[in-house]
């Protein structure tokens, strides 16, 4: 991306993110921030009542319905990551807000998002060049501060070169350095480093820098999702599992292989957060009759709840499955749900696969897990109990 000497300004995401963290697990959960009070305070039973360890993670929006950038900016010229004076309140009270019920509770600022090609644009300029990675990394340690966050996450979706890569390698080793060096020179503690990355090891078979991955963050979160979707030219014309953790087929994209090659890579386990998907993709069926694994379809569904992309939130596929009398299966083999009623076919993962990833996550020697996002959940929070009391 050119820079040029006016001062252009793009909206990113900046996120917020809570936790009990560490060092032995961490149990991560995606969720959207409300302005409102009562909501942080109530979020979820595992919140409210103290464990040993225990993450959480806060992308903040201004409502439940959306997860949409809270409006922050990327000053492109300076390169600087700044927080406007309208959400200043928010982020300033957010940590004092969530540590009410419980002390314990970590908070980080994670910067970035997927679904804007603008946003990995603004990552790969900002990491092309030593004096912008600088104004960037300072600029992203002092709001941290500044709002008594406990770490930084990079969500940069995706670097797909292989200069991209480089950078985003030289990136991490310079802010380990800056957080390192800013803890030595202030006396606080470190701040938390984390990123989320690609469901493998690299990005179309543009390799990740697992050296500067592994020496430079606290963990990463696998977005172990969004593989199959009803919208995508590659998969709407068949029904898919949007989260598989096993093949189906010898050629389907899953978790587990994800998960392995990052290990294969290098990367020790108990670095690594496994993605849980709180959404599903909704299909529309050729023929009713045919509504299994791979079926023929066409393209997204329609509903009154099903996005244009063709994803659905859990909470919504309830109320599908309730309103509609809906056939609903559990497929133990990939580890997926899905359910259909008439020519509406979605694809996600309801408790069982929850339950089954999370002693997954725990078998191989994982970090913990992450959702995105848990605003997705039911009223009742099925997903988020069944991942917590599964965890143990």
């Amino acid at each position: 991306m050119e820079v040029s000497s006016k001062v252009q300004i793009f909206n990113i995401r900046l996120f917020l993110f809570i936790c009990m963290y560490s060092s032995q697990k961490l149990i991560f959960i995606s969720i959207i921030a409300s302005k409102q009070r009562s909501f942080l305070l109530n979020l979820l039973p595992c919140l409210r009542k103290p464990k040993p360890f225990k993450y959480f993670s806060f992308p903040p929006s201004f409502s439940l319905s959306n997860s949409m950038s809270l409006p922050a900016k990327l000053w492109l010229k300076a390169l600087t990551v700044t927080v406007t004076s309208s959400n200043s309140a928010q982020f300033s009270s957010f940590t004092q807000t969530v540590q009410q019920k419980n002390p314990s509770v970590k908070t980080l600022l994670s910067i970035g998002g997927g679904g804007n090609d603008t946003i990995a644009d603004t990552f790969a300029s900002m990491a092309s060049q030593p004096s912008r990675r600088k104004s960037f990394i300072d600029s992203s340690i002092n709001l941290a501060r500044s709002y008594n966050f406990h770490g930084i996450d990079l969500d940069w979706e995706y670097p797909d070169t292989t200069t991209h890569m480089t950078n985003f390698g030289t990136l991490l080793t310079e802010l380990r350095a800056a957080v390192a060096n800013e803890s030595q020179t202030s006396g606080n503690t470190e701040l938390l480093l984390a990123a989320a990355v690609f469901r493998s090891a690299d990005y179309y078979t543009i390799n990740y820098p697992i050296e500067s991955i592994s020496n430079s963050l606290d963990w990463i979160n696998v977005m172990a999702y969004d593989f199959y979707g009803s919208a995508w030219n590659s998969s709407r014309d068949r029904t898919g599992p949007p989260a598989a953790l096993y093949n189906a087929t010898a050629s389907q994209v899953n978790g587990d292989a994800g998960i392995t090659s990052w290990v294969e890579a290098g990367l020790g386990a108990d670095k690594i957060a496994l993605g849980l998907p709180f959404y599903g993709y909704a299909w529309r069926l050729l023929n009713a009759d045919e509504h299994g694994l791979f079926a023929p379809a066409d393209g997204p569904a329609d509903g009154p709840a099903i996005r244009t992309d063709g994803s659905i939130n859990y909470k919504d596929i309830r109320d599908f499955i309730s309103q509609n009398g809906t056939q609903t299966e559990y497929n133990a083999t990939v580890v997926t749900n899905y359910c259909y009623s008439g020519t509406t076919w979605i694809g996600y993962d309801d408790t069982q696969s929850i339950s089954a990833k999370v002693s997954y996550a725990k078998q191989k020697g994982l970090l913990g897990y992450f959702s995105w996002q848990v605003s997705g959940d039911d009223n009742d929070w099925a997903l988020s109990q069944t991942a917590s009391t599964t965890w143990g």
